[in-house]
């Protein structure tokens, strides 16, 4: 099953079944963490939940809808400051290699390894322990709120201080915390992570500075587990003309760490277990265009596909308006 949230052309939300190109509208629905947290209230799956409730068909087709731009982000929070984006990094196999090839280390030495290096062989050693077990802890970092979010279709913004303004196919993780305190996984979604690489690459302690971008994930949210094995195609369109493509690959038999060991070291802490939040959680990955020296500029489009997940998830790239300058913080 694959969800959607969109507006109609007079601005109402709704949830929907995708089916082809019919949108079935999930009754007396609003948002899809409202339909998760009765899912959990009744004990009973989201697909349950969503067959109790019923559906009817659209008027719209899912591809006008679309194009129209009324698709929302797959889940979200009403008030963006509970909906938390995080993610983690060198999760999958290779990704090392986009961090200055870090792969071609020798992990014997680990005096010659950076702690990047470090922490990716540590991942590969003990990041996919026995079920129900703690491994190692991978790399994390912080996004933004729900705030940041940019709904599938609409632009980025990149800031004039930017250094970079590169893509980051990624599979997310879409969590509600219930009543009693517990994460509940509503699903998965194709994700944009957007970041600055250039920045990050100065020095690995600008990593957490990189990460203060927009994001996007969605348009559909895909119920249940996943294959172990999946492939996508990351693009970067530059008018009709495609500036940059490469297969990207995902799924645990991609991954040095488990799925379950990455939710586990994330929900660990007891701030993020806040009744009724939201969480949107990045995986990682091991394929980035600026690893091939491409530089984006305003204007630019990106495409993530993946057959799993449906329709692909496109966004634009735009300059933001300016920003505070410096020694202009106002004094009490």
């Amino acid at each position: 099953m694959r969800l959607i949230q969109f507006e109609t052309a007079q601005g109402q939300r709704h949830v929907g079944v995708i089916e082809g190109d019919v949108i079935q509208v999930v009754r007396a629905t609003e948002n899809t963490r409202e339909l998760a947290l009765s899912a959990i209230r009744q004990g009973h799956s989201l697909a349950d939940e969503v067959h109790a409730r019923g559906c009817e068909p659209s008027p719209d087709s899912y591809r006008r809808t679309l194009q129209e731009g009324r698709v929302l982000p797959p889940l979200d929070h009403q008030d963006p400051a509970h909906c938390l984006i995080s993610g983690t990094g060198l999760t999958h196999l290779g990704s090392a290699s986009t961090r200055d090839k870090m792969h071609q280390q020798n992990a014997a030495d680990q005096s010659a390894m950076t702690d990047s290096a470090r922490i990716f062989q540590w991942g590969i050693e003990g990041g996919r322990p026995p079920a129900g077990t703690a491994g190692v802890q991978p790399e994390w970092f912080y996004k933004g709120d729900g705030s940041i979010v940019v709904r599938p279709g609409s632009a980025f913004q990149t800031p004039a201080f930017a250094e970079d303004a590169g893509e980051e196919p990624e599979l997310t993780g879409l969590y509600v915390v219930g009543d009693d305190g517990k994460p509940y996984r509503v699903g998965f979604a194709l994700g944009n992570e957007f970041s600055d690489h250039v920045m990050e690459r100065r020095n690995y302690l600008y990593l957490a500075h990189s990460k203060l971008r927009n994001c996007s994930y969605g348009p559909e949210l895909r119920v249940g587990d996943l294959p172990g094995h999946l492939t996508g195609m990351s693009r970067i369109l530059r008018g009709e003309d495609v500036l940059w493509e490469k297969e990207f690959l995902s799924g645990e038999d991609n991954m040095c760490h488990s799925l379950e060991n990455l939710e586990y070291h994330h929900f660990k802490y007891a701030q993020f277990l806040r009744p009724g939040d939201v969480h949107v959680h990045f995986f990682g990955t091991a394929t980035l265009s600026v690893a091939d020296n491409i530089q984006t500029r305003p204007g630019d489009r990106f495409e993530i596909s993946m057959a799993e997940f449906g329709e692909p998830l496109i966004n634009g790239l735009q300059a933001a308006a300016p920003e505070l300058k410096a020694g202009k913080v106002n004094t009490l």
